[in-house]
């Protein structure tokens, strides 16, 4: 089968024939029908973020993968061939957690095994398209609203970075009764995009009235939850200086550089918090299929363009241009 193999030592991506990979006990082989094109797998291209678990150098790339069920390895029940499925984005082994196309083998390419524990089924009227986008570029948002932000109704939010996180973010948090909810980028494509998904505010992070927009939009209180899905410095000292008594920043973006905040007194006396987020837990995915399914949450203009699994390259390159301003690309093998 064909497949675009990932060398992080030479930080080159090509399409290779490779076998057909079998289903061990446990494990399910999937045909792989579309797979999500992330900013991960840039980052992993060029280097910046390295496999910390994975055995050898060389990986296939995708991490948001739906299928069909090809094959059943020994001792998996509850699934049958021919069946729609989505995989969960990585799998807990022995309290570590090991991430799809980063750690072991993704979806981009023909066929892709995978522990049966990582899938979850798809109705029959949910794209494959779509579906792909949930694990990571739906579920780590919505993770970080539900679980680590604990974001309620009726909150002041605030999104900095409306991107493929970002982006979801804003459509989830109008979900879970957010209001309001300000989203802060410098690019004007970004801010129209996060108002078209239900911002109420869009704001340039380089207005030099952020402060005082940010506080008469909260009734002088400021946000009560802020995400970062941008990853830079600059975006978490921004969000730390209009933070409500009691706010916590949620750090979901990634960045090795450190954070910086000002008034460590002023922080610890508004008993203000900063949080660190990661991925999805096995539940959101399900969580958000169900959602999907019943017509509460609809991706349709999240999938910005669709590229055969030959073309990886080329939907890599866009997401590094931004040709397009493109929100989540789609390879189809």
């Amino acid at each position: 089968m064909r497949a675009a193999r990932l060398n992080t030592t030479q930080h080159s991506l090509t399409l290779e024939e490779v076998p057909l990979p079998e289903a061990r006990p446990g494990e399910v082989v999937v045909k792989v029908e579309a797979a999500g094109v992330c900013l991960s797998d840039v980052h992993l291209i060029d280097g910046s973020l390295k496999p910390l678990l994975l055995q050898g150098d060389t990986v296939t790339l995708g991490h948001e993968v739906a299928g069909t069920v090809h094959e059943l390895g020994a001792g998996v029940t509850g699934w049958r061939e021919g069946q729609r499925v989505v995989l969960q984005a990585g799998e807990n082994r022995g309290g570590v957690v090991h991430t799809l196309g980063v750690d072991y083998d993704g979806g981009w390419a023909e066929y892709v095994a995978t522990p049966a524990a990582t899938l979850v089924a798809l109705p029959d009227d949910l794209p494959f398209e779509q579906a792909a986008i949930i694990p990571d570029a739906v579920s780590t948002p919505w993770a970080a609203i539900t679980q680590t932000g604990q974001v309620r109704p009726a909150e002041p939010v605030g999104v900095w970075g409306v991107g493929g996180l970002g982006a979801h973010g804003v459509q989830l948090l109008r979900t879970v009764g957010a209001f309001p909810i300000i989203a802060v980028d410098p690019s004007p494509a970004a801010r129209e995009r996060a108002l078209a998904f239900g911002a109420d505010l869009a704001l340039d992070s380089g207005d030099p009235d952020f402060r005082t927009k940010v506080t008469a939009a909260t009734n002088g209180l400021g946000v009560a939850a802020a995400f970062d899905f941008a990853g830079f410095p600059a975006v978490r000292e921004q969000a730390v200086k209009v933070l409500a008594p009691g706010g916590r920043l949620v750090l979901t973006g990634l960045t090795n550089k450190p954070l910086v905040v000002e008034d460590g007194t002023r922080f610890s006396y508004l008993k203000q918090q900063i949080l660190g987020h990661y991925g999805s837990e096995p539940q959101h995915v399900p969580e958000l299929v169900a959602l999907t399914a019943g017509h509460r949450l609809d991706f349709s203009r999240s999938i910005t363009d669709v590229y055969p699994l030959d073309e990886a390259q080329a939907a890599v390159d866009r997401m590094i241009t931004k040709e397009g301003n493109p929100l989540r690309l789609i390879l189809k093998p």
